[in-house]
Protein backbone atom coordinates (compact mmCIF):
# COMPACT_ATOMS: atom_id res chain seq x y z
CA UNK A 1 0.00 0.00 0.00
CA UNK A 2 3.32 2.34 -0.15
CA UNK A 3 1.13 4.12 -3.15
CA UNK A 4 -1.52 5.46 -0.54
CA UNK A 5 1.07 7.50 1.85
CA UNK A 6 0.00 10.64 2.87
CA UNK A 7 1.40 13.48 5.36
CA UNK A 8 -0.03 14.38 8.26
CA UNK A 9 -1.06 17.55 7.02
CA UNK A 10 -2.95 16.35 3.87
CA UNK A 11 -5.85 14.70 5.63
CA UNK A 12 -8.87 16.01 7.03
CA UNK A 13 -10.02 14.01 10.54
CA UNK A 14 -13.33 12.27 10.60
CA UNK A 15 -16.11 10.07 12.03
CA UNK A 16 -17.18 7.00 10.02
CA UNK A 17 -20.14 4.93 10.56
CA UNK A 18 -20.47 2.39 8.71
CA UNK A 19 -23.79 -0.19 8.89
CA UNK A 20 -24.30 -3.07 6.43
CA UNK A 21 -26.90 -5.42 6.71
CA UNK A 22 -26.52 -9.02 5.21
CA UNK A 23 -29.56 -10.61 3.47
CA UNK A 24 -28.90 -14.57 2.95
CA UNK A 25 -32.38 -16.51 2.12
CA UNK A 26 -34.06 -16.09 4.82
CA UNK A 27 -31.79 -14.60 7.52
CA UNK A 28 -30.83 -11.52 8.03
CA UNK A 29 -27.97 -10.06 9.92
CA UNK A 30 -27.20 -6.09 10.68
CA UNK A 31 -23.50 -5.04 11.68
CA UNK A 32 -22.81 -1.74 12.51
CA UNK A 33 -20.05 0.95 14.37
CA UNK A 34 -18.46 3.88 14.26
CA UNK A 35 -14.47 4.94 14.48
CA UNK A 36 -12.31 7.87 14.03
CA UNK A 37 -10.28 8.46 10.68
CA UNK A 38 -9.42 10.20 8.07
CA UNK A 39 -9.98 11.73 4.65
CA UNK A 40 -8.13 12.97 2.07
CA UNK A 41 -8.52 13.68 -1.35
CA UNK A 42 -6.04 12.31 -3.96
CA UNK A 43 -5.72 12.40 -8.02
CA UNK A 44 -9.66 12.64 -8.36
CA UNK A 45 -10.25 10.03 -5.88
CA UNK A 46 -11.40 10.33 -2.01
CA UNK A 47 -10.08 8.21 0.39
CA UNK A 48 -11.39 7.23 4.09
CA UNK A 49 -8.85 5.40 6.35
CA UNK A 50 -9.94 3.88 9.52
CA UNK A 51 -9.52 0.98 11.97
CA UNK A 52 -12.15 -1.66 13.14
CA UNK A 53 -10.64 -3.87 16.58
CA UNK A 54 -12.50 -7.45 16.51
CA UNK A 55 -11.70 -10.64 17.90
CA UNK A 56 -8.75 -11.38 15.57
CA UNK A 57 -7.53 -8.04 16.38
CA UNK A 58 -7.14 -4.75 14.81
CA UNK A 59 -8.44 -4.52 10.88
CA UNK A 60 -7.30 -1.30 9.00
CA UNK A 61 -9.45 -0.04 6.16
CA UNK A 62 -9.11 1.95 3.48
CA UNK A 63 -12.10 2.92 1.28
CA UNK A 64 -10.90 4.61 -2.07
CA UNK A 65 -13.84 6.15 -4.05
CA UNK A 66 -13.74 7.53 -7.40
CA UNK A 67 -16.95 8.76 -10.11
CA UNK A 68 -16.70 5.17 -11.66
CA UNK A 69 -15.84 2.69 -8.59
CA UNK A 70 -15.21 1.72 -4.89
CA UNK A 71 -12.30 -0.59 -3.85
CA UNK A 72 -12.34 -1.72 0.13
CA UNK A 73 -8.81 -2.86 1.09
CA UNK A 74 -8.89 -4.25 4.45
CA UNK A 75 -5.18 -5.52 6.09
CA UNK A 76 -4.28 -6.67 9.53
CA UNK A 77 -5.99 -9.36 11.15
CA UNK A 78 -8.29 -9.66 8.34
CA UNK A 79 -6.67 -9.51 4.46
CA UNK A 80 -9.14 -8.72 2.12
CA UNK A 81 -9.83 -6.40 -1.35
CA UNK A 82 -13.44 -5.78 -2.66
CA UNK A 83 -14.20 -4.40 -5.88
CA UNK A 84 -17.20 -2.15 -6.75
CA UNK A 85 -18.46 -1.25 -10.03
CA UNK A 86 -22.44 -0.45 -10.68
CA UNK A 87 -23.98 -3.16 -12.80
CA UNK A 88 -20.51 -4.85 -12.61
CA UNK A 89 -19.12 -7.88 -11.49
CA UNK A 90 -15.73 -7.40 -10.06
CA UNK A 91 -12.89 -9.96 -8.49
CA UNK A 92 -11.58 -9.91 -5.22
CA UNK A 93 -10.02 -11.83 -2.82
CA UNK A 94 -9.81 -12.81 0.89
CA UNK A 95 -6.86 -14.02 2.49
CA UNK A 96 -6.98 -16.29 5.79
CA UNK A 97 -4.68 -18.91 7.41
CA UNK A 98 -6.14 -21.58 5.20
CA UNK A 99 -4.98 -19.44 1.80
CA UNK A 100 -6.52 -16.97 -0.27
CA UNK A 101 -9.93 -17.28 -1.40
CA UNK A 102 -11.94 -16.16 -4.57
CA UNK A 103 -14.58 -13.04 -4.06
CA UNK A 104 -16.95 -11.92 -6.62
CA UNK A 105 -18.85 -9.08 -6.12
CA UNK A 106 -21.94 -7.37 -8.40
CA UNK A 107 -22.76 -4.28 -7.75
CA UNK A 108 -26.28 -3.29 -7.93
CA UNK A 109 -25.68 0.35 -6.60
CA UNK A 110 -22.90 2.37 -5.80
CA UNK A 111 -23.64 5.79 -4.79
CA UNK A 112 -22.05 8.67 -3.34
CA UNK A 113 -23.50 11.79 -1.62
CA UNK A 114 -21.04 14.68 -0.26
CA UNK A 115 -21.76 17.55 1.17
CA UNK A 116 -19.43 20.67 1.07
CA UNK A 117 -17.45 22.70 1.80
CA UNK A 118 -17.35 20.16 5.35
CA UNK A 119 -15.31 17.11 4.16
CA UNK A 120 -18.72 15.08 5.00
CA UNK A 121 -20.92 12.55 2.75
CA UNK A 122 -22.47 9.49 2.79
CA UNK A 123 -21.60 6.28 0.17
CA UNK A 124 -24.01 3.45 -0.47
CA UNK A 125 -23.07 0.24 -1.54
CA UNK A 126 -26.04 -2.68 -2.46
CA UNK A 127 -24.03 -6.18 -3.50
CA UNK A 128 -24.44 -9.48 -3.83
CA UNK A 129 -21.18 -11.23 -2.55
CA UNK A 130 -19.59 -14.59 -4.08
CA UNK A 131 -16.92 -16.51 -2.09
CA UNK A 132 -15.40 -19.57 -4.18
CA UNK A 133 -18.44 -19.41 -6.90
CA UNK A 134 -21.58 -19.71 -4.42
CA UNK A 135 -23.09 -16.84 -3.04
CA UNK A 136 -22.95 -15.49 0.41
CA UNK A 137 -25.51 -12.91 0.41
CA UNK A 138 -26.54 -9.66 -0.57
CA UNK A 139 -25.13 -6.52 1.58
CA UNK A 140 -26.43 -3.15 1.69
CA UNK A 141 -23.46 -0.91 2.74
CA UNK A 142 -23.97 2.59 4.22
CA UNK A 143 -20.73 4.78 5.51
CA UNK A 144 -21.53 7.97 6.87
CA UNK A 145 -18.26 10.38 7.27
CA UNK A 146 -17.63 14.02 8.75
CA UNK A 147 -15.38 16.16 9.88
CA UNK A 148 -14.77 15.81 13.27
CA UNK A 149 -12.49 18.12 15.54
CA UNK A 150 -8.98 16.08 16.63
CA UNK A 151 -8.67 16.62 20.87
CA UNK A 152 -5.21 16.58 21.90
Amino acid sequence: MSGLTVSNSDYTPVKVHLKTVITSGDEQDSIEFSAFGRYYEKADSIFLKYDEVQEEGTVHTIVKLSDENALILRSGAVKMRLVFKEDEQSNGSYESQIGTLLLRTKTKKLSHKRKNPEKSGEIRLDYQLMMQGSTVGNYKMLITYKEEEETS
